[in-house]
């Protein structure tokens, strides 16, 4: 619904900016492999350098990813807010994002695993993984701008994002990850503990 502030802001021929969250809590033990492809995309955005189009193609290989592991869904929580100054939204996006590194285990393994060819590889595999995936875009995405606590509305905003990187639209992004390492563990109690909001699909 549209706030009588968007309808004047719009008269005004002011930009809408959206700063939103996602938090996608994926679980069982066949859902390990999205963590590989968690990381090999955040070194693939880290030696982009903020390079919007190299940022916006790892988003959307993610989103693309967790489509595809939506048997694994658990749970989900997601916020935002709508701005009409760049400098305030860039402020929000700075703050979620400060929040996204500080979670529980979600700093990422920016190096690839070396491991001695004669040792085997013995890590255990988590059954819980957090997604954290914060942007910011220009103009209305109604797919994200909705309660995502169902399996189809999530699955819509999810990929809402990768429409919103091919149509131009994304300003800043961000993903983070918990847990963020090979052989790093997130329990259930811990999941309730460090992220509270999620809340069953």
């Amino acid at each position: 619904m549209t706030s009588w502030r968007d309808r004047l802001s719009r008269m005004a021929g002011r930009t809408r900016f959206v700063v939103c969250r996602l938090f996608i809590h994926l679980a069982g033990e066949d859902a390990a492999p999205m963590l590989g492809i968690l990381n090999e995309e955040g070194r693939r955005a880290v030696a982009a350098d903020g390079d919007m189009e190299v940022l916006g193609e790892s988003l959307a290989n993610i989103a693309q990813a967790l489509l595809q592991y939506d048997t694994y869904w658990r749970s989900v929580a997601n916020e935002g807010d709508v701005f009409w100054e760049e400098g305030q939204a860039g402020d929000e996006f700075n703050a979620l994002y400060t929040d996204s590194a500080r979670r529980y285990l979600s700093g990422p393994d920016l190096e690839a695993a070396t491991l001695p060819a004669d040792k085997p590889l013995a890590l255990p595999a988590t059954r819980n993984l957090v997604v954290m995936i914060t942007v910011a875009f220009e103009g209305e995405c109604p797919e994200l701008e909705t309660d995502l606590s169902s399996a189809e509305a999530l699955g819509k905003g999810i990929q809402a994002l990768i429409n919103l990187h091919y149509n131009g639209r994304l300003r800043a992004l961000q993903v983070h990850f918990s847990p963020a390492q090979l052989g790093d563990e997130l329990t259930s109690d811990q999941l309730l503990v460090n992220f509270p909001e999620l809340v069953p699909i």
